[in-house]
């Protein structure tokens, strides 16, 4: 589909509030999370005292973890292969979209409305496993993950990414739109596609 002036974004909802909620300027992810980071980070140091090191060990775990999850969402959730009717417009309304309009540039990162609540299921599931105030420091850099997740995907597909590394992730993401969907689910890193050999082979 064409850029531009004459681009049309697919119509998701005949609502016009519920279509807006769709459609996102790239910058507000940033607008919107950051501030969650800085005071979950504030939390960790001014109010938990907790250790430099320790917090930035807890960091790292935590963006690894985005990417496995990254990866876990994308093949498994957004690729979901639904036979319901229902399931088929989930599938849709989330990802199956950006498939049919990959380059429609307010569909290209998540906007707050959708992941909040993803946020919310996934920070509940790790607080079970990691313990208050650890949990803070973890989901300060989980954000931090996605928020790379998101704007490595809009440079994907709207930047050159001239850079080595930024090119190698660009053309393993875009094997993944124009390859008939064959693995590749990794955005933000093609460790997991390695991992699990989804690097080519339909799965």
């Amino acid at each position: 589909m064409q850029q531009g002036k004459t681009h049309q974004s697919i119509r998701l909802f005949e609502n016009d509030f519920l279509e807006r909620l769709t459609h996102v300027h790239p910058v507000v992810p940033l607008l919107f999370w950051a501030p969650v980071v800085v005071w979950l980070l504030w939390r960790s140091f001014a109010v938990h005292h907790l250790p430099l090191l320790p917090v930035l060990g807890i960091g790292l775990l935590a963006l690894v973890t985005w990417t496995l999850t990254e990866y876990t969402l994308h093949r498994f959730v957004f690729h979901y292969p639904a036979h319901s009717r229902l399931g088929k417009r989930l599938v849709y309304l989330f990802h199956g979209n950006h498939h049919d309009d990959p380059q429609d540039k307010t569909r290209l990162v998540m906007p707050p409305a959708g992941a909040i609540p993803i946020m919310a299921a996934l920070f509940f599931l790790f607080g079970l496993v990691i313990p208050a105030p650890w949990i803070e420091p973890f989901g300060a850099f989980f954000i931090v993950g996605y928020l790379i997740y998101d704007y490595i995907h809009y440079a994907t597909h709207h930047f050159p990414m001239k850079n080595r590394v930024a090119k190698s992730l660009r053309r393993h993401h875009l094997k993944h739109h124009y390859s008939g969907e064959c693995g590749r689910y990794g955005v933000s890193s093609p460790l997991w596609d390695f991992v699990f050999g989804t690097t080519g082979a339909r799965h």
